[in-house]
């Protein structure tokens, strides 16, 4: 098994998975108090964005088993209650875990997922469970949704 170290998330080591932004310590452009597009997610058509929740428990170790994109979509990660690890690996047509990188976003931070990257869900940090708030095109976990579960020999152990 491989082991990989979780690094603070950052615009320069992030940019070719996607973007964020903290939502709880808004910066830049501005109408006063509200600030404003600073996270955008294409969508086409008249398919409807479903904001859904997500309660992500601790596990014993942090260990990659899996992994998931969409085809069709980017996707929205917003930590609410905890600081996360995100596994994330780049678009392919077929899975790679050799390139997964893991990144830790602190609570608050919003973080779109580029279409097509590999991750999976949101790892707890210091707490047991988190809640995160997953922005999706409605009904795209039945859609647009390919896991990949890996063999014991491409799983990950992220370490902090």
């Amino acid at each position: 098994m491989r082991k990989i170290q979780a690094k603070p998330i950052s615009a320069e080591n992030f940019k070719s998975y996607g973007s964020f932004y903290s939502i709880t310590h808004p910066t830049g452009h501005n109408l006063g108090d509200f600030y404003h597009d600073h996270v955008l997610f294409p969508v086409s058509g008249d398919m409807p964005i479903a904001f859904s929740a997500l309660v992500s428990k601790k596990p014993e170790k942090m260990i990659v088993t899996a992994a998931e994109y969409h085809n069709t979509t980017a996707e929205g990660v917003l930590p609410l209650d905890a600081d996360v690890i995100l596994h994330v690996a780049p678009p392919s047509n077929k899975p790679v875990p050799e390139l997964t990188e893991a990144f830790i976003v602190p609570m608050g931070t919003m973080v779109k997922l580029n279409t097509g990257v590999w991750h999976l869900a949101a790892l707890p940090i210091d707490k047991e469970e988190v809640h995160v708030l997953i922005v999706l095109p409605e009904r795209i976990y039945f859609n647009d949704c390919t896991i990949v579960e890996y063999a014991t020999e491409d799983q990950i152990e992220i370490e902090l």
